[in-house]
């Protein structure tokens, strides 16, 4: 049977949820919007959120909230998701494309401050947008000395957590699933998004929380409380995402259980994986290689044996061909690969997988 490369992990207390919903007949924007909210803080522990149709309308909410004006430049990584281009076309606003390291998938401070040096003379940044491409989690402390606003997008790096005690890593409740919270490490300075699209770390089909941390940024989010309900997350995704709230636990622990035999297969190829920059424990959300040969060759041979494989970087800016400064970053969408990683592998698929990574041509 072939092996997809992504697969959202809906179970049968998902599926409850959004029958419950369907039934009562009430699948809008309305009280199951609000308790998304209160779910989301109870493991976030944010000021204010709304709980948004998109996440480019987040991002357009979160540029607004922060008044960057039209004309202004945006410092994105060309790594960043398409849509962000759209988003501040929109708005009016100017991409200024920054590059990542080859061992890194994100910007850092010095990139960025390169960035905005070579800049047109007479172009005004507004504003960063920090990507967390791949989950992988950027510095986004640093930032602060540049005296930008930050946005942060955490869609993919939701769940990357410091290690939690010895005595604790194992805990389990009655039923065997995990216990415990994320303790999530999210800037406190910053306007963030977490998505809840179809490949996002949770989902809820579609839709993305929009939160800041702190009163200073929660008062320039509540300008948006009474926005019209057709921006505004439906109940029955909603539903969906409160239940993704709540076993994230447990689908971090078997994405870790995966990652870990992939890492030792992957040991064994000459292939190179991105290196995290911080102490925090990886959400797995993926498991990337940097090939060392041909992309197309590599995908080809994964087909031959029913596994799908496909480039990392397929929706991202760079992808489109349109950036020409970014050299690394055209170089990772050229070479890097996806492998298959959600909670719902079977035992024997994820072995095929690794005989698959030790033979890599």
């Amino acid at each position: 049977m072939k092996i997809e490369v992504y697969s959202p992990t809906i179970r049968r207390k998902d599926m409850d949820a959004v029958l419950t919903v369907m039934v009562e007949e009430k699948i809008g924007p309305g009280e199951r919007n609000r308790f998304l909210i209160q779910t989301a803080k109870e493991q976030i522990h944010f000021d204010y959120a709304l709980a948004l149709r998109s996440p480019a309308v987040a991002l357009h909410f979160a540029l607004k909230a922060l008044s960057v004006k039209q004309g202004q430049a945006v410092v994105i990584s060309a790594l960043s998701p398409r849509y962000y281009l759209q988003v501040l076309q929109d708005l009016n606003l100017i991409p200024l494309y920054c590059d990542v390291t080859n061992d890194f998938p994100c910007m850092n401070k010095d990139l960025i401050e390169k960035t905005i040096l070579n800049k047109p003379s007479d172009l005004e940044v507004g504003a960063i947008i920090l990507h967390h491409t791949l989950g992988f989690v950027p510095d986004g402390n640093s930032l602060k000395e540049l005296g930008l606003p930050v946005i942060e997008d955490i869609s993919q790096s939701y769940g990357s957590f410091f290690s939690p005690p010895d005595n604790e890593k194992n805990k389990k409740d009655e039923k065997g699933n995990s216990q415990g919270s994320i303790n999530q490490i999210l800037p406190d300075s910053s306007i963030l998004i977490l998505g809840l699209e179809e490949r996002d770390i949770l989902t809820s089909g579609g839709g993305a929380l929009l939160f800041a941390m702190n009163r200073k940024e929660a008062s320039l989010l509540r300008n948006f409380t009474g926005i019209a309900d057709e921006y505004c997350l439906a109940d029955i995704n909603s539903a969906l995402a409160c239940v993704q709230f709540k076993e994230i636990m447990r689908n971090l622990q078997r994405r870790r259980d995966i990652a870990e035999v992939y890492l030792k297969a992957s040991l064994r190829t000459r292939h190179k994986r991105f290196i995290p920059i911080n102490d925090l424990e990886y959400n797995n959300y993926s498991f990337a290689l940097v090939l060392e040969t041909g992309l197309k060759d590599v995908i080809s041979y994964a087909k031959k044996k029913d596994i799908i494989l496909e480039n990392a970087f397929t929706n991202t800016i760079a992808s489109t061909g349109i950036i020409d400064n970014c050299p690394v970053s055209n170089s990772l969408c050229l070479r890097t690969v996806l492998f298959p990683l959600y909670p719902r592998l079977r035992s024997a698929e994820t072995e095929r997988i690794c005989r698959l990574i030790m033979t890599l041509p």
